[in-house]
């Protein structure tokens, strides 16, 4: 019986858990604290230190090592966090301070890369598919985002950012991206992407959840033009993907990832550009773990 511990860091909370693992899973302890980066990359480090005292007086367990999910990615060459949202970690050598303060190895993988690993080992690809080859992660909600795992193993690549499809470019008409790019998949059909796109089209300001409403109502040529730009924006982008890693599984997590249409119109619209004479055989999924997924996958780096 293994003991894992992982760490989820977040824009507003940091999750820890202590897991028993073996061919499956138990969860320990799990606990939360504020992220409050308001406050600072210092004061995020003391959160993170004060969640593993707090799990190791819960648990009375020592880690040898933690694994931690994080926004944004260790840059292999300068060894500092790039591409956070969380933007007072970006130049920062986060895993060398957490190193210090902890005083014990870590193990790093971005928020992505944790959610498609928890979900292949312990989730919903599991149940479907035991042991498939290449699996690819969406995250698709606030923002949008990608990660790989082949053969059971984060694929992070040369320059740590493998998956990172939030930021392919995919239309000339998307917005400015905080990466510096215009019209990213991040800019076109994510959650807040579409809303924009919506008021700029009705006039009008209405939430992703309604806009899905009023879609399905049939009685808005807005919202029909909206989750129609999300089915064919999201099946030229994922085909991408599907070009060039061939997954058995895309597994969908995120907000969007609980609309049904996206499994049904969505892949219906891959078929344009997959090059496989408009067949597509991907299992596309829904995950199972929910909020879970970034502190689990993190644990099994």
């Amino acid at each position: 019986m293994k003991i894992l511990w992982g760490i989820d860091l977040g824009g507003t909370k940091i999750e820890g858990a202590v897991l028993e693992y073996d061919k499956d899973f138990k969860v320990v302890e799990r606990l939360r604290v504020p992220t409050e980066a308001d406050q600072g990359y210092k004061h995020i480090l003391k959160q993170i230190k004060k969640l593993v005292d707090l799990l190791k007086e819960k648990t009375q367990l020592q880690p040898a090592t933690i694994g931690f999910s994080t926004p944004g990615a260790l840059d292999p060459t300068t060894q500092t966090l790039k591409n956070s949202n969380t933007t007072c970690m970006n130049g920062q050598r986060f895993k060398q301070d957490v190193e210090n303060i902890l005083g014990l190895p870590i193990k790093m993988a971005n928020d992505a890369n944790c959610f498609a690993l928890a979900e292949n080992m312990f989730g919903a690809v599991r149940d479907i598919e035991p042991k498939p080859e290449v699996v690819f992660g969406v995250i698709m909600g606030t923002g949008v985002g990608g990660g790989v795992v082949v053969n059971g193993k984060v694929i992070s690549g040369r320059h740590g950012i493998g998956g990172e499809w939030g930021h392919n470019f995919i239309d000339d008409n998307g917005e400015d991206c905080y990466c510096g790019k215009v019209g990213c998949n991040e800019t076109v059909f994510s959650g807040p992407a579409l809303q924009r796109y919506y008021k700029s089209v009705s006039g009008k300001d209405m939430k992703m959840k309604d806009i899905v409403i009023a879609y399905r109502a049939g009685n808005d040529p807005f919202a029909i033009k909206t989750m129609e730009r999300l089915f064919s924006m999201f099946g030229k982008a994922i085909s991408q993907i599907l070009n060039v890693l061939d997954p058995e599984v895309v597994v969908i997590g995120g907000g969007l990832g609980n609309i049904d249409e996206i499994y049904t119109h969505g892949v219906e619209q891959v078929k344009e550009h997959i090059f496989n004479s408009k067949k597509v055989e991907t299992l596309f999924i829904k995950p199972k773990l929910g909020d879970s997924a970034g502190v689990f996958g993190a644990a099994l780096l």
